[in-house]
């Protein structure tokens, strides 16, 4: 009973904040203006961006393998691509609910740890949080002039004060998982437990330790750093091909720096939005700062642009993620480990 009511309050919530941002949008939206929008898309760029996303998601496969080669050494990447990819598709019916199923559906694939590709997923996370934050002060070097007229709060002590919050969490993090800080606590801990349920606990927290592995594997770290700037890279393209789908590049002259900028906002935003695939809240995300940097371009134009660009973002991984999961039978996966 207790479960139902906190999933019955999740949907409640996740709802609200749906109905929320939708209706902020669409409050003092012209709509004649807003559908008017769509008759002058080039569908040809939009095309375009969907085999680039594709690549991207592969990449993302490719760097998982080096988190995975020590639990698994060889796994194809074929089968790193469908896990990935049955992931994104549950993403957009659970919020991070692919971020559990990914590791349990190349576990049954390859028959081994399941709590050591979940740390792999957690190893994935903490890279992606750097490499956002790396983006981030990126992109606003190069458009710092932009970004602090258009949102004047977003000044050099409270970037300064974030970033620090930030690395101390990463760094805290880091050290929890390559160093023996926590196994020493853990080992104070169990000392009051039965010898049963220490051995259990200490089974499943090595193979939930050796998830972390490529992190003390410094050979690694240069993969690691190229398949992470690539994955942003292909990030960026496709929502800079969305700019000539809708003519941006000319009424406001917007370059592939434009397009990392709004890839990171929305990337920061899709990161703590608690809703399934970032509906509402990335369509919002993506057109405050549209409207705000870009003056040129309309809140209806900014509103059509989102809704493209998430709707062909949303169709790949719907489409390619259901294919997958129809190979991977994915009703039949234990959650269990």
């Amino acid at each position: 009973m207790q479960k139902n009511t906190k999933k019955l309050l999740n949907i409640f919530f996740v709802l609200i904040v749906i109905s929320l941002t939708i209706y902020g949008l669409f409050a003092n939206l012209d709509l004649d203006s807003f559908v008017d929008s769509f008759s002058g898309i080039n569908w040809i760029y939009c095309a375009l961006s969907v085999p680039v996303a594709l690549l991207s998601h592969l990449v993302r496969a490719l760097r998982w393998r080096l988190y995975v080669n020590p639990i698994k050494k060889d796994v194809s990447l074929f089968n790193l691509f469908s896990a990935v990819m049955v992931g994104y598709a549950v993403n957009n019916w659970t919020p991070r609910g692919g971020e559990l199923v990914r590791p349990y559906v190349l576990a049954r694939r390859v028959n081994c740890s399941k709590s050591s590709l979940i740390a792999t997923i957690i190893v994935e996370r903490l890279i992606d949080v750097f490499f956002l934050l790396l983006m981030f002060c990126l992109v606003f070097l190069l458009s710092k002039e932009l970004i602090l007229q258009a949102f004047p709060w977003l000044n050099t002590n409270t970037l300064t004060l974030m970033g620090g919050l930030v690395f101390l969490v990463v760094l805290c993090l880091f050290l929890l998982l390559t160093t023996n800080i926590f196994d020493n606590l853990l080992n104070k801990i169990l000392r009051k437990l039965s010898a049963k349920w220490t051995e259990r606990i200490y089974n499943i927290w090595r193979a939930f330790k050796l998830g972390f592995e490529t992190l003390k594997t410094p050979r690694d770290y240069l993969y690691n750093f190229l398949y992470s700037c690539l994955i942003w890279l292909l990030y960026t393209i496709p929502s800079y091909l969305m700019f000539f789908a809708f003519d941006f590049q000319n009424t406001a002259h917007l370059t592939i720096i434009d397009a990392g900028l709004l890839v990171v906002v929305s990337g920061i935003g899709m990161s703590i939005a608690p809703v399934p695939g970032g509906i509402g809240v990335y369509h919002w995300i993506a057109v405050t700062c549209i409207v705000n940097l870009y003056p040129q371009i309309s809140t209806e134009e900014a509103l059509a642009y989102a809704t493209v660009s998430h709707g062909i973002n949303l169709l790949i991984q719907v489409l390619a993620g259901g294919l997958f999961m129809l190979r991977e039978n994915i009703r039949n996966v234990d959650l269990k480990e």
